[in-house]
């Protein structure tokens, strides 16, 4: 006899989440019944979706927190909440050229080699896009070194730009690029080697907001012809459940079971640095995150 399905949750969720939440996804659709319609992508393709293409989610779960107030509330959703760290690294593996002596201190020197071939994703669709910017722009005022940003990001050329986080590993684990900027937990739940970045330039230490704000990146907006300036500060994720979500109770069960402590055990066991309790902002909060702090 066929199993019935009670309800169906549509999920838009950032490319850099898809490996390692896929087995919680799959855990939800067999404690629910809930059939999952996922679609993983960058996340302001799904802003666009929503914005331009008018379609609306259950749930949207992006890669930088900023996108809520910045593109999507009040107008598309009433809240949002932060539940999420992470930050930038240089990725490679054991085929990578020079692989075996690149290190913290000589990176922006092995990555400016001729022979070295390095991605980054594209700043106008994923927020690790635009992150790489603004980490490339700290680089260079840590590192005291004028011009080092536009010099790294020409050994970046657009034929290694991606269109997200997931893309670009691929090319990576394929050793079709040599290195790649993205994220740490993306380098950790492909397995591949990275170099972890000093925390003045990394974008995940809370503390070093002030500083991170000193350099910013210009893209493309959520409208045709718009454009919106993200200014650096320590990397979080953020979901909502948009204003119409066409199934609110699996909305609903589904944010109580991602937020429950078992679950934020295995995201994090699963390289995905979730927050102790969400931090939540604006109106209308469901009940299932009446633990969170409020901003």
């Amino acid at each position: 006899m066929p199993f019935a399905f009670a309800d169906t949750l549509v999920l838009f969720l950032a490319a850099s989440l898809s490996k390692p939440i896929q087995p919680l996804l799959d855990d939800f659709s067999a404690r629910t019944g809930v059939v999952i319609e996922r679609e993983s992508g960058a996340s302001l393709e799904h802003v666009r979706k929503i914005t331009e293409l008018h379609r609306v989610p259950d749930v949207v779960w992006l890669a930088d927190a900023d996108v809520f107030p910045r593109m999507l509330v009040p107008k598309y959703a009433t809240w949002y909440a932060e539940v999420a760290r992470n930050r930038m690294v240089v990725a490679y593996t054991s085929k990578s050229k020079h692989a075996n002596e690149i290190d913290v201190s000589n990176w922006t020197r092995v990555l400016q080699r001729a022979d070295v071939e390095v991605g980054r994703t594209d700043p106008n669709l994923a927020p690790v896009g635009y992150r790489t910017l603004i980490m490339l722009q700290l680089a260079e005022r840590h590192y005291r070194v004028p011009g080092l940003a536009t010099s790294l990001l020409g050994r970046a050329p657009p034929r290694n730009m991606r269109a997200n986080a997931a893309e670009l590993a691929a090319l990576l684990a394929t050793g079709e690029l040599d290195y790649i900027y993205d994220y740490q937990s993306v380098a950790e739940s492909n397995g591949f080697r990275f170099i972890q970045l000093p925390a003045a330039i990394d974008l995940g230490d809370p503390k070093r907001a002030a500083a991170y704000a000193k350099a910013s990146a210009t893209v493309r907006g959520s409208k045709p012809g718009s454009t919106v300036t993200f200014t650096g500060e320590p990397i979080l994720y953020g979901l909502t459940v948009p204003a119409g979500a066409p199934h609110p109770s699996a909305a609903s069960r589904f944010l109580a079971f991602l937020t429950s402590s078992a679950t934020v055990a295995k995201l994090r066991a699963a390289h995905v640095d979730m927050l102790e309790h969400p931090i939540v902002a604006g109106t209308g909060v469901p009940v299932e995150l009446r633990g969170a702090t409020r901003r």
